[in-house]
């Protein structure tokens, strides 16, 4: 592809996420698996600027005076102190390239642009996010619009850390242990991870894609080998996994989630990652469980760094619906728990009306229920030293290193006692 080709297809992959609700990530391999003329430079190139361009939205924006995705890319090259002239070439109209300026876009490549923001959010978060951060707000939002690392989960059904560190160093890649799960692997932002999913390890099932704080969260959930399991939400299964090789493959996952083709995914999944204890289901399941993962569904904010397009779906209407759902499934949980069992409460979301206000809540309704603090978790979970003092886990990306993250644990004041406390097989 030339140049011009290559701002011509993030234009046209600018205009498709407009369109649509599937994340960016899986947009630009399913656009590029259609175009398979593009070479790795091209791929690289293109998705680079998409990144760029959906980080920067509001200060390119800005400083065209629209958000249209020419509009961003335009802004996106002068922003690199690409000359005018270069970019009225590049936009020449002919084959590939894009259509010429308007004499619109040449008047606004030649101005200043509107006033410069630093915001990157839609205004009706601001007051969720002040909350939540207070003065470290600009940090935390800094934080949260840099390039993420690519964090893995040891598959310790098939591998250990050290032997899967070694490998991974062997092939080149800069691999390091994570901080605080000694299940993670930690490398770099841009080390190749197209390589990495088409690597010999991963098709072994020896790691998993997965965020240092969604791995500490499955620590902290406390299953052990023997009990009954409900992952509630599973999504594509990647808490499953993770909670089938702390289990050992001794005892029962139900995953749960009524999204058939995202949970169609898992099969093949655990499949690859030899773990035999997780049973699939779209209907609703019965019986009761000892502990209860729910990976609630949210507005996925604290993932911003990775999917940035998030935060321009994000309306203040889905919110609202999305808390409703996060109380529907809380309160399923809470009938599907076992008495002495424990639920933990999770987001991928930095937002306190998604989190602590779930679980306030949450109490409100449940009277009979009552926190369970975190620092008691970690230290039964055994990870590395942290300081978890909160009644909650609450990670960010300048606070943790790791995507944002809230759980809470849930409990029953009184009760009696359950296999958590003794572990027995699966009923």
């Amino acid at each position: 592809m030339t140049p011009a080709a290559r701002l011509q297809a993030t234009i046209d992959i600018l205009a498709g996420l407009d369109a649509t609700r599937q994340p960016a990530d899986r947009y630009l391999r399913d656009w590029f698996r259609a175009r398979r003329y593009a070479g790795s430079k091209d791929r690289k190139a293109v998705t680079e600027r998409v990144f760029a361009c959906l980080r920067g939205r509001d200060a390119l924006a800005a400083r065209m005076g629209g958000s249209d995705p020419r509009a961003l890319v335009i802004a996106s090259l002068l922003a690199e102190d690409t000359h005018a002239e270069v970019i009225d070439a590049l936009f020449s109209g002919e084959r590939y390239a894009p259509e010429r300026l308007s004499d619109a876009e040449r008047a606004a490549m030649a101005g200043e642009g509107g006033a410069q923001t630093k915001s990157e959010l839609p205004p009706f978060l601001m007051a969720q996010l002040q909350q939540r951060f207070g003065d470290a707000l600009t940090e935390e939002l800094a934080a949260l619009s840099e390039r993420a690392p690519v964090d893995l989960r040891v598959n310790t059904l098939k591998a250990t850390r050290e032997d899967v560190l070694a490998a991974l160093n062997a092939d080149g890649f800069k691999a390091e242990p994570t901080p605080h799960s000694p299940l993670g692997i930690r490398i770099p932002p841009g080390e190749g991870l197209s390589a990495l999913s088409k690597s010999q390890l991963f098709a072994n099932g020896a790691f998993e894609f997965q965020d240092e704080a969604a791995q500490i969260a499955s620590m902290l959930l406390g299953a052990k080998p023997g009990t009954r399991v409900l992952d509630l939400g599973a999504g594509a299964g990647g808490k499953s996994l993770a909670l089938a090789a702390i289990m050992q493959n001794k005892g029962e996952i139900v995953a749960y989630d009524t999204d058939a083709k995202r949970l169609a995914n898992l099969e093949p999944r655990a499949a690859r990652a030899g773990a035999t204890i997780i049973r699939p289901t779209t209907s609703e399941p019965g019986g009761q469980f000892d502990a209860i993962f729910l990976d609630a569904p949210c507005s996925g904010s604290g993932t911003w760094r990775r999917q940035p397009e998030l935060k321009w779906r994000l309306t203040e209407a889905r919110l609202q619906e999305l808390m409703a759902l996060q109380d529907e499934l809380l309160d399923l949980a809470a009938r599907l728990m076992h008495p002495r069992g424990r639920i933990l409460y999770a987001t991928c979301s930095v937002l306190p009306c998604e989190n602590q206000g779930r679980i306030d809540a949450f109490l409100k309704r449940h009277p009979a229920f009552s926190i369970r603090p975190m620092r008691d978790a970690w230290r039964e979970a055994g990870g590395a030293p942290w300081k978890a003092t909160g009644q909650a886990f609450a990670a960010t990306p300048l606070s943790t290193g790791t995507d944002g993250f809230f759980a809470a644990m849930l409990v029953r004041k009184k009760a009696a006692p359950s296999s958590l406390d003794k572990a027995k097989a699966p009923r």
